[in-house]
């Protein structure tokens, strides 16, 4: 049986944390004050700098606005992917049939998983709006320091309030999301739900081989 993955269209708010985070737009620009009062590498500050960055970006790029698709996956290659662990992220969607992957598969696990969350910020792109505001919280660490969650509210003119949660852990390159929560949707649970389902019937080259299929059918559709 073919395995289902969760399509662009149902879990897009849920696997585009930074996308949605992106909506403030220069309302956090304008709170560069806040930024520099805080730690440089406290890691509610790195959100809040990495949003501002893609924002930013956005703004000043009305092909991005217009969702150039070669465009905005440039931008998200560059200024979102650089924040997220996707190592630790495809480990964890992999479970318990990580250790038994090669390091050729885990390459290639990572390489298409990656690839598919590319594919679904590109598509969240067009909901940029820039009259939407959002409150972050303080940061709550935890591991002695070492992880951390950043909660925010993001709020849309006319829409409910939608709570976003970051879940990061600091390492050598500083902190890095490895999970994103939004109203009650991990990222990573939800897939672990569909690889483990995968693994179990074709194995992990299976399921690469669905990932690259199902890739290759959102990109077609985005040429089209």
């Amino acid at each position: 049986m073919k395995p289902s993955f969760p399509s662009l269209s149902s879990y897009r708010r849920a696997l585009c944390g930074f996308a949605a985070l992106v909506l403030l737009g220069a309302a956090l620009l304008s709170a560069s004050d806040d930024l520099q009062a805080q730690s440089a590498d406290a890691p509610d500050t790195v959100i809040k700098k990495a949003v501002a960055d893609v924002a930013a970006a956005i703004s000043a790029d009305r092909d991005i606005q217009a969702g150039n698709r070669p465009k905005v996956v440039a931008l998200i290659e560059a200024r979102v992917l650089p924040h997220l662990d996707m190592g630790a992220m495809t480990r964890a969607a992999a479970g318990r049939h990580w250790p038994r992957a090669t390091p050729e598969q885990q390459r290639a696990l990572t390489a298409e998983f990656s690839r598919l969350l590319i594919n679904t910020y590109a598509g969240a792109f067009s909901a940029y709006r820039p009259d939407t505001t959002i409150e972050f919280r303080p940061a709550r660490l935890e591991d002695g320091g070492n992880a951390a969650q950043v909660r925010s509210t993001v709020v849309a003119r006319g829409g409910e309030p939608m709570q976003i949660d970051y879940f990061l852990e600091k390492g050598s390159g500083g902190w890095k999301v490895i999970d994103i929560n939004v109203l009650g949707a991990r990222l990573v649970e939800t897939y672990k739900n569909q690889f483990n389902g995968a693994i179990a019937a074709n194995g992990i080259d299976g399921l690469i081989k669905s990932l690259a299929e199902r890739n290759k059918s959102i990109e077609a559709r985005a040429k089209g």
